[in-house]
């Protein structure tokens, strides 16, 4: 497997890599077709939901006014490399809470690399201008990598039969 794509630009001599931008497909609805994939890939898949209606939901986030849902990705030399997403609602069980840090996504080849603390900080940063108080997400693998970022575990539940960390974080 080779090295990732990188984009640089020239300093002096010296070739610097492009910086990672984030964007909203709401900027950029070329991208949905991308998180479309990964979000039925990593999330969806074996749910009920096809990969063309898990399309057609992002398509028209990325296509909606407002500032929810909305799904923020990390660019990387051009490339498409993680997403995330502020929903009003993410877990069936608890529609007493909203909004919700949703859909965090990186793939394996870009993996370690700090995109999902990025995202992360992302949409809290756009939950915060937009009034939020307080975020939501639930998760059965990432727990440490949120606690170490300031979200704290407020529940631990059993949903689909398997075990899951509720997490709050309040924002500025």
């Amino acid at each position: 497997m080779g090295r990732p794509p990188t984009s640089a630009r020239a300093v002096g001599r010296a070739r610097v890599p492009a910086m990672p931008m984030i964007v909203a497909t709401s900027e950029r609805p070329d991208l949905a077709a991308v998180t479309a994939r990964w979000r039925w890939e990593a999330f969806a898949r074996g749910q009920g939901r096809s990969l063309s209606e898990v399309a057609a939901a992002e398509a028209a986030t990325a296509a909606g006014p407002g500032p929810m849902p909305r799904t923020l990705v990390l660019l990387a030399g051009g490339e498409p490399v993680g997403m995330a997403s502020l929903v009003a609602h993410d877990l069936d069980p608890r529609p007493d809470l909203t909004p919700w840090l949703a859909g965090v996504y990186v793939p394996p080849h870009a993996r370690g690399r700090g995109h999902a603390v990025r995202l992360v900080a992302a949409i809290e940063v756009e939950a915060a201008a937009s009034g939020v108080a307080t975020l939501w997400l639930y998760t059965r693998t990432a727990e440490p990598l949120y606690a170490r970022i300031g979200w704290r575990t407020v529940e631990r539940f059993a949903y689909r039969d398997k075990p899951y960390a509720l997490m709050r974080r309040d924002l500025p």
